[in-house]
């Protein structure tokens, strides 16, 4: 949906992967869409230079967020957000609905 518009399929699931969960790190993203950790490491490299996200170092992980000082960022979350919109509930459910932290124990799954 937004490939045409950045020219790069990654790159959209990047932004969509920020947007909802507001940080990611390169092997995550990698390990849910099952694709090469390069591609997404490039695409967050790139994005970082032009100063869209920025990143941090938590132990040996580095995570990336939305940069708040991006002038176009209010824009740019618009865009996402309703690009999001139309994302199949098969898609969102498969990508961007992953418990994001651990099952209490003794809970059946």
């Amino acid at each position: 949906m937004l490939e045409g518009l950045f020219g790069n399929p990654v790159i959209e699931k990047i932004f969509f992967t920020l947007l909802v969960y507001n940080e990611t790190y390169a092997l995550g993203l990698a390990k849910t869409f099952d694709e090469p950790v390069n591609k997404f490491q490039q695409q967050l490299k790139r994005l970082e230079e032009g100063g869209i996200i920025v990143s941090r170092l938590v132990g040996n992980m580095r995570l990336y967020t939305f940069n708040p000082r991006y002038p176009f960022l209010k824009e740019l979350k618009t865009l996402v957000s309703k690009a999001y919109e139309f994302v199949p509930v098969k898609e969102k459910e498969k990508y961007y609905r992953k418990r994001t932290r651990p099952r209490r124990a003794g809970k059946p799954p």
